[in-house]
């Protein structure tokens, strides 16, 4: 008899154990994960966009006309 009431009194304590640590743990850290993945995967899109690879600009190759002739400018004390 105190046999059984002790292996009733373990699965007992087994039983809370896994519903009321085990499995709140692993969702708990499945639900932190995932919204850490979504945070890095958020933070990484802006980066990604601003370093994209960028045609350079047709004019910036083309050699430009001189417009004009350079003065230089000389400063008047009075």
């Amino acid at each position: 008899m105190a046999r059984i009431f002790f292996f009733a009194i373990i699965i007992y304590l087994l039983y809370r154990l896994i519903f009321e640590l085990i499995i709140p743990i692993f969702t708990t850290t499945k639900q932190v994960r995932n919204r850490f993945n979504a945070m890095h995967d958020q933070m990484q899109d802006p980066q990604n966009k601003s370093y994209q690879k960028k045609s350079p600009d047709p004019d910036f190759r083309k050699p430009k006309t001189k417009v004009g002739e350079y003065i230089d400018f000389e400063e008047i004390k009075s």
